[in-house]
């Protein structure tokens, strides 16, 4: 499974690529502000930073929900940089853009995804990465790990391309659970993946290892 950090921080990027575990990273524009990142050019800029210091795919979100302007913002992202993959939201102007994009070799996340059917309809369009929201999903009491596995029986079943994007993932048994069920990718917080290197026994045999091993200093 594929590791995204879902930040537009760039130390929290630096750090996960540092790890050496980081296949790539999605941001939004709320993400963007979180961090002090507002207005169009410094947008823009932001996303060939993170570029530059993530080696694999950058997903950029489109603000538009009009087919033109969807299709204006998209292609204008796609020209920053050969990591970027367009994030397009799941709605019917979007599905329409993401057939548009896919028919011009232009990658594409479709995101705000919370149903099968909609993860069917994105993967009948031709995008790359789908973005199912588990955390969301969990806040009103759905299980959003059983809508990955409806996704993943459905395009098993028909040999769609499309990657499963585990999104709104909030802890390490939700990416180990993920996991199990065989989602492509997980994006998470860097907390996330770093809280999969922690195990109490991993400590104390650590601890141990180092008291034993100054007997022999």
């Amino acid at each position: 499974m594929k590791f995204f950090i879902d930040t537009a921080d760039l130390a929290q990027i630096k750090e996960a690529q540092d790890l050496g575990v980081l296949d790539g990273v999605t941001t939004n524009p709320s993400l963007m502000a979180k961090v002090g990142i507002q207005g169009k050019e410094a947008v823009m800029k932001h996303y060939v930073d993170i570029c530059n210091i993530s080696t694999g795919d950058v997903s950029a979100e489109v603000i538009s929900t009009d087919y033109e302007g969807i299709i204006r913002e998209g292609e204008e992202l796609a020209k920053l940089h050969k990591q970027i993959v367009v994030k397009v939201p799941m709605i019917k102007d979007g599905i329409r853009a993401i057939k548009y994009f896919s028919s011009k070799g232009i990658r594409t996340n479709c995101t705000l995804v919370f149903s099968a059917g909609q993860a069917l309809l994105a993967a009948k369009a031709g995008a790359t990465y789908v973005s199912p929201f588990i955390g969301r999903l969990d806040d009103v009491s759905v299980d959003g790990l059983n809508l990955i596995e409806e996704i993943r029986v459905i395009y098993d079943n028909y040999g769609f391309r499309t990657q499963i994007l585990a999104a709104s993932v909030r802890h390490p048994m939700h990416i180990i659970e993920c996991a199990k069920i065989g989602a492509d990718v997980a994006t998470c917080p860097l907390s996330a993946i770093t809280a999969l290197l922690k195990h109490p026994l991993t400590d104390n045999g650590l601890a141990q290892f180092l008291v034993d091993a100054k007997k022999f200093a």
